[in-house]
């Protein structure tokens, strides 16, 4: 039986959607939101399409997404690989197919796609998590499209398949592998934040020092997580950590030097001991730990290039204002600096439907796709984006609750593949129009204006609903 109180969440989250897009892209004097050659006239359009696009979906046998999983995938990955060639290109990113009026982006139906091969590789019978060829081939199934994506130029619709990592950790991958990944990111963000802070002895990087340090200690919580081995982590901690120390003070009173010299070379003792501990406890675990140190290392060293190599100006800029390394509110900053504006004048109750200066005089840069969320914070306040916030909270927790049900492992990992996409949309776009990530442009689902996205969601979650009502067929 088909979930009736998901629908009707979708119903209401596509209205309040259709409500924000009206506002935002509201022109004093044109108030006639059902005109086609307006964006409300087209999103609701859209809607309309998206209501039988679902019923269609729900209307198919569910094992029709099963059988026909890998097919659909490499269909996609096609249309993802000759998007690279598109001579089309919108706002930097030749990520859209533009077919006359129309244009489409193969992104945003990829992640349904990419959901659908995950769940049918790691739904077979012989699959297991503990096999290293079978975590590699999960690895790829959803990094090749999010590779194809950034070779687009949208980097920020590539970021979201990383949000298939919680599925794997749900389906037994280790902690640690998380742990790993969490790493990284405060290795980049504390690298790059302060790489140009000087220590006071004015040879030694706050940066590199400080990730370097967090090396040493990750590594000596992993001894004692994994190992077991107490007298090995003070011996990590006290000989490490003191020549680590003893290295500062030197070179801030007697003669100053890159402290972080030192901190490599105990990295390297570091990684040698624990070879040494493998080859007299033969307890794995330990390679394991010199893995990770090695990795840390080499990801911290190749943090700079990625930056400044890798990431395109305007993303650098975005990253340096949300890190506080630059102050840009006439350039990078502009948008968010507005949209807290637009939501800040809202105040507790809204100013009303239609009456937001900040989006009516269009202040705010894309405020009917990525900062759509500004338009609901200014217009209805506190109360209506606290609202909107629950009502996807609940559908998430719904979501939960019908993958968690799923009598075969194929439908819970479509499941939480499902709810993870939500929930990194949710929070990375919430977020970056409050200032507190990175603006990386994705959509608000059911919110932002473009029929792509719309219909990407639709599909998404419309084809777990009916996986779900032939759970027990």
């Amino acid at each position: 039986m088909v979930d009736w109180w998901t629908i009707a969440l979708y119903l209401v989250l596509v209205f309040c959607g259709w409500v924000s897009v009206c506002g935002a892209s509201y022109d004093y004097g044109e108030p006639n939101f059902l005109d086609f050659s307006s964006r409300a006239g087209r999103q609701l359009m859209w809607i309309g399409c998206s209501l039988g696009l679902g019923f269609i979906l729900l209307m198919l046998e569910d094992r029709l997404y099963d059988t026909y999983a890998y097919l659909i995938y490499g269909i996609l990955l096609l249309l993802l690989f000759g998007t690279i060639f598109n001579p089309h290109e919108i706002k930097g990113s030749r990520s859209w197919i533009v077919m006359g009026p129309v244009s489409l982006q193969p992104a945003e139906f990829a992640k349904f796609a990419t959901a659908l091969a995950l769940s049918k590789f790691m739904g077979e019978y012989t699959f297991s998590m503990s096999r290293y060829r079978h975590m590699l081939m999960c690895l790829a199934l959803f990094l090749v499209p999010m590779v194809l994506i950034v070779c687009q130029k949208e980097t920020g619709s590539a970021l979201v398949y990383l949000s298939f990592f919680l599925v794997l950790y749900r389906e037994g991958m280790t902690g640690s592998i998380l742990f790993a990944g969490i790493c990284m990111v405060i290795y980049f963000i504390v690298g790059i934040r302060f790489s140009a802070d000087l220590m006071p002895d004015g040879s030694t990087s706050w940066g590199e020092f400080s990730v370097l340090a967090l090396i040493l200690l990750f590594s000596a919580a992993l001894v004692d997580a994994y190992c077991r081995n107490r007298q090995a982590v003070r011996h990590l901690l006290v000989t490490g950590g003191g020549l680590m120390l003893l290295s500062l003070l030197f070179s801030l009173y007697v003669i100053p030097f890159d402290v972080t010299v030192v901190q490599a070379g105990v990295c390297i003792v570091m990684a040698l001991y624990l070879v040494y501990l493998f080859l007299r406890e033969r307890l794995v675990n330990y390679l394991y730990i010199v893995l990770f140190a090695i990795g840390s290392v080499g990801f911290f060293q190749s943090a700079d290039y990625v930056f400044n190599e890798v990431l395109e100006p305007h993303q650098q800029i975005r990253i340096k204002v949300l890190l506080g390394m630059e102050d840009d509110p006439t350039g990078a900053g502009y948008n968010v600096n507005q949209s807290k504006i637009a939501i800040g004048s809202g105040g507790f109750l809204g100013k009303g439907f239609l009456n937001g200066t900040q989006t009516k005089l269009k202040y705010v840069p894309e405020q009917e796709t990525d900062f759509i969320f500004c338009t609901v914070g200014e217009e209805h306040g506190f109360v209506g984006a606290s609202v909107v916030i629950c009502l996807f909270a609940v559908l998430i927790l719904r979501l939960l609750v019908l993958a968690e049900r799923q009598s075969t492992r194929f439908g819970r990992v479509y499941g939480y593949s499902v709810l993870s996409i939500f929930f990194f949309h949710l929070f990375v776009n919430v977020g970056m129009v409050l200032g507190i990530t990175p603006v990386i442009g994705i959509p608000l689902p059911f919110f932002s204006y473009g029929g792509s996205s719309l219909w990407g969601f639709t599909i998404l979650l419309f084809v777990f609903l009916r996986i779900d009502a032939g759970r027990e067929s």
